[in-house]
């Protein structure tokens, strides 16, 4: 079967759940968890110049809600109203469904010593051990509470990278490993509890074969993509070439997926079963720079000739866009971006770009909308547009004529 790339890009804007009109009545939890199983994660990241990169992508696809509803899912949980989500390593630091939890087992053994700082965890097993009892101990709580339960000095040894102290190292080592969670989030600081305390009995005790898993995790990245290469599947939840190819093997042998061409990929690619062509472009949002639509920049190029990077360790007289760009999808195609950031009382535009061929005008009208739904969003009661970019004076007029 053959794509052309017009349809590869309209099937991975419907598979994000992008072309689909957004609720009219107030965001729940039932959305909130269809949309979950439908692109399995939302980045985390420590930037909020806007909104931190977990909300973004929930508002991209269904417009203006309550934060709290994401809050509650991901960081509470009652008999009533049971924990939807679980922060780990899926992607980056993501969230995804607790359910899910299972399927990365095989990374949590792979990440026994930790992710990172392996050496300094090896050094200390007993440390390891005197932080799971602090934990059970303790409760829900900070890298640095726990320290301080420990005696401060004595844990608490400077590491050679980030600063970190050793009792922080080891921490993140046992949550890499599965055996501590995230039970909520402070002021975005991880308070750490014992897993077993966290979800659910059946999702702990729950064991999944690797191979199978690695399936499973295959074909929800294939789901989500819509259409993907190999590399586009492997990137997903950051397998290795090793895993992904005998289970892509595995998911065509079973009719799950289905080998394509692309014009113009130099890769093969594969299309989920069952996936429809959409005939029309449809879907406009805002996207922050982590949305699973985008975050795979290789495929950003391909799928939209866009050529996208973040700029937030360049050097600001070296930025070519700005600091904290998010690319502007309108009508199933990206036509522009806008460096954002949230100032008192207003959403502002530090600088807006239109791409080439795109009508300044159109691009600016559909942008200046959305803008001001998210300012909505975020309780901000104006939008203001500075002088940096060609789509800048086009945009400001825009918004002007909005009346906000």
């Amino acid at each position: 079967m053959k794509l052309t790339p017009v349809q590869a890009r309209r099937i991975a804007v419907a598979a994000q759940g992008l072309a689909e009109p957004k609720p009219r009545g107030p965001v729940t939890r039932a959305h909130l968890r269809r949309l979950i199983s439908r692109i399995q994660v939302l980045q985390l990241d420590s930037v909020s110049v806007a909104v931190r990169a977990h909300y973004a992508p929930v508002f991209s696809r269904l417009g203006p809600y309550n934060r709290d509803v994401l809050d509650r899912a991901a960081w509470e949980h009652t008999a009533r109203s049971p924990r939807l989500l679980v922060e780990y390593w899926a992607h980056e630091a993501a969230l995804m469904a607790v359910d899910d939890w299972p399927l990365l087992r095989w990374r949590m053994r792979e990440y026994r010593h930790g992710r990172w700082g392996t050496q300094i965890v090896k050094k200390n097993p007993q440390l390891a051990d005197d932080i799971v009892a602090a934990v059970a101990e303790l409760g829900p709580s900070t890298a640095g509470q726990i320290e301080a339960h420990l005696g401060g000095e004595r844990r608490g040894k400077k590491g050679p990278w980030w600063d970190r102290s050793d009792t922080k190292w080891v921490t993140e080592a046992l949550f890499a490993s599965g055996v501590l969670t995230t039970a909520t989030r402070v002021g975005f600081a991880r308070h750490y509890d014992l897993t077993e305390r966290v979800l659910p009995p059946e999702v702990v005790a729950h064991e999944v074969d690797d191979d199978e898993a690695v399936r499973e995790l295959a074909l929800r990245a294939a789901t989500a993509l819509g259409v993907g290469t190999e590399a586009d599947i492997r990137d997903y939840f950051r397998l290795s070439a090793k895993q992904v190819k005998p289970a892509i093997a595995k998911l065509v042998a079973d009719g799950e997926l289905e080998p394509v061409e692309v014009d113009g990929w130099t890769a093969p690619a594969y299309l989920r079963a069952g996936q429809t062509i959409p005939r029309h472009d449809r879907g406009t949002a805002l996207l922050c720079p982590f949305d699973p639509l985008i975050f795979f920049r290789p495929r950003v190029q391909r799928l939209f000739n866009f050529h996208y990077r973040i700029e937030i360790y360049t050097p600001a007289p070296k930025r070519q866009f700005g600091y904290y760009v998010w690319p502007f999808l309108l009508d199933g195609r990206l036509v522009g971006r806008v460096d954002l950031k949230r100032t008192d009382g207003a959403l502002h535009v530090v600088g807006a770009f239109v791409e080439p061929d795109e009508k300044p005008s159109q691009v600016a009208a559909g942008l200046a909308a959305e803008l001001e739904s998210m300012a909505s969003w975020l309780g901000l009661g104006e939008v203001t547009v500075g002088d940096r970019g060609d789509l800048a004076s086009a945009l400001r007029l825009a918004v002007q004529n909005r009346g906000y």
